[in-house]
């Protein structure tokens, strides 16, 4: 074997392995955890701070991946289509294509990023070092190449969309906690919290206020020991106060409040003044997003808010602990009365108030029912009905069957749902005629 040989194999080996060092490390890179290398960061850890350097401008890094790899690849080709021309002819052409792809599609690309996936923190911190090094060499290169690249851009209509980038992000988050939750690293209650927390922007305080006619409140008019046994027998700290009509919120009475004022009063409810010491009622839009009342009931040290629709009218009211509820469940003290809107059955069926929201029943049973178009399970099933049910009727949608138990005016206020299987399906194709 000629001295010339020798040399074009070589040459050929080393832009493989180069090839395959951009593949792995490009690997490596976009599959690292940027929480475990922040924290690695955080330790001292040097080469952590290089990857997490690197991330922050993943556009350098992929321009010298696509810079570098492309340019390993068109030599290494071009060199072994030369070496097999002055073996064989012609014809080795053909013979080295076919090679060369082989060898790099299963030494420069599958392997590498085989190796980098199964270990992608371990590997990006091996690769960062040469990594940059490489970036740096080549950074005249891709500054050319980037200019270009906008110059035709700015040809074609185009435009960033932060919000559509926002929810992606959050579309990833959500992707992450629940691949997380099904491979056993995070628990469902803590994938639940997570969850929330992702969601409170995308929820208004109209879906998840208390609405009016579930309000606990007092008629201001009335005798101050009616009042205070009403508030005594609440389990509320906080309650409204109405005056001439119960949409006509004056005030909100809080039980410390009361007691300091009974305190003054040498304890004699008679002489109890009670606009003396309520405090004024804080009204908020009913479109107002979770995360926004979240951040005003911080701001404004408030407990408790009253929700208005457009025109102004009372629909419910809100407090703090709702919100948090959406985060970590149900919070419950020994004052509080059992929530039994959502009672599951031993046939697998759940009997539900139809006040209850969507939601909440989703994650009681770890179900999927679409809440898009209504916030209630009474409120889906009319959406989906497209009328206001009688009791005993029954619907199959979202592959559940909703069963009206119990109507009152207009209002569903009970419901038995369960989950259909193949065989109710197809049994229920024949007596759906229920649903009218």
């Amino acid at each position: 074997m000629s001295t010339e040989i020798v040399i074009y194999v070589v040459a050929i080996f080393v832009l493989l392995v180069l090839s395959a060092f951009f593949n792995g490390t490009e690997t490596a890179l976009t599959a690292a955890s940027r929480a475990r290398m922040l924290s690695l960061e955080q330790d001292g850890n040097r080469r952590a701070a290089l990857v997490n350097r690197l991330l922050d401008k993943p556009e350098k890094m992929i321009g010298t991946v696509l810079l570098g790899n492309t340019l390993v690849d068109v030599m290494a080709s071009a060199l072994a289509a030369s070496l097999a021309v002055t073996l064989v002819g012609e014809v080795g052409v053909a013979y080295a294509t076919a090679i060369m792809t082989i060898l790099i599609v299963i030494f420069s690309a599958v392997l590498p990023k085989t190796y980098a996936m199964a270990g992608p923190d371990r590997a990006a911190l091996l690769l960062a070092l040469p990594m940059r090094l490489i970036i740096t060499a080549l950074t005249p290169f891709t500054i050319t190449i980037a200019f270009i690249v906008r110059q035709i851009l700015r040809l074609t209509p185009g435009q960033m969309d932060d919000n559509a980038n926002i929810l992606a992000r959050h579309d990833e988050l959500r992707g992450t906690i629940e691949l997380s939750q099904r491979e056993g690293a995070v628990g469902k209650g803590d994938a639940n919290m997570l969850g929330g927390v992702l969601d409170l922007g995308q929820l208004q305080v109209g879906d998840i206020m208390i609405h009016r006619t579930k309000m606990e409140m007092v008629d201001a008019d009335d005798p101050p020991g009616r009042i205070v046994e009403a508030v005594v027998s609440s389990q509320y700290t906080r309650v409204p106060v109405w005056r001439d009509k119960p949409e006509n919120i004056v005030g909100i009475l809080h039980t410390k409040d009361m007691l300091g004022a009974l305190v003054k009063v040498g304890w004699d409810v008679a002489k109890l003044d009670i606009m003396g010491f309520v405090t004024p009622p804080w009204f908020v839009p009913e479109q107002t997003s979770l995360k926004a009342q979240l951040n005003a009931f911080l701001k404004r040290k408030a407990q408790l808010a009253m929700v208005v629709d457009e025109y102004g009218e009372v629909k419910g009211l809100l407090t703090l602990e709702d919100i948090l509820e959406e985060i970590v469940g149900q919070i419950a003290d020994e004052h509080d009365v059992p929530d039994a809107a959502i009672r599951p059955q031993p046939d697998g069926s759940v009997l539900v108030d139809g006040s209850a929201p969507i939601r909440d029943l989703n994650r009681h049973m770890d179900w999927e029912i679409p809440g898009e178009e209504a916030t209630t399970v009474a409120g889906v099933v009319i959406h989906e009905a497209q009328t206001i049910p009688e009791a005993g009727q029954t619907f199959n949608f979202h592959g559940f069957r909703f069963e009206v138990l119990r109507k009152t005016r207009n209002r569903i206020t009970a419901l038995r749902v369960r989950p259909l299987t193949p065989q109710t399906t197809r049994r229920d194709n024949v007596i759906d005629a229920d649903s009218g």
